[in-house]
């Protein structure tokens, strides 16, 4: 069966805490290991936040299957408070069948979106977009639906670092 996303998978959570706190998680490398639902960041190579659509920043990953590897993440969107995502590009990986895909940038985009609501809470949504993915790529990851267990965990943890204080 071929997989052709046109859809965007996404999940929503209401966090108690303001939209600036939150984005500050967001915009800052160093601490998406500890948001990550999908377990397979390690850290960031350079662990300055983002400020604006262009920059990068650099994760070291593992998984089960590519095992050690790293990721370029080019900032698309950057809209202070409100949204930001970016595009993955694999820049080393430890096995060779992986290394074909070092380079290929636009495939896949990480995004979030944080609609205050009320004095001090903020609806932070998720989103995981593979359309730009081959139609192989797109079968792996279903769609993208692969991750949507992670990104429930994800915004759970998001909501944990925001509001602990």
């Amino acid at each position: 069966m071929t997989i052709v996303t046109t859809e965007p998978v996404s999940v929503s959570r209401r966090i108690e805490a303001p939209a600036a706190a939150i984005f500050a998680i967001l915009a800052d490398p160093a601490r998406h290991p500890d948001l990550d639902g999908s377990r397979m960041l390690c850290e960031a190579v350079d662990p300055r936040p983002v400020g604006k659509a262009g920059d990068t920043f650099v994760m070291r990953m593992n998984n089960k299957f590519m095992g050690d590897y790293v990721m370029a993440n080019y900032i698309a969107e950057f809209e202070q408070d409100r949204r930001i995502s970016w595009e993955p590009e694999l820049v080393e990986a430890s096995r060779e069948e992986d290394r074909e895909l070092i380079g290929v940038k636009g495939a896949m985009r990480w995004s979030y979106e944080l609609v205050p609501d009320g004095e001090n809470a903020t609806v932070v949504t998720e989103i995981y977009d593979c359309s730009g993915a081959s139609e192989e790529r797109q079968q792996m990851l279903r769609g993208g639906e692969v991750w949507r267990n992670g990104m429930k965990r994800s915004l759970e943890s998001l909501e944990r670092l925001s509001t602990a204080g």
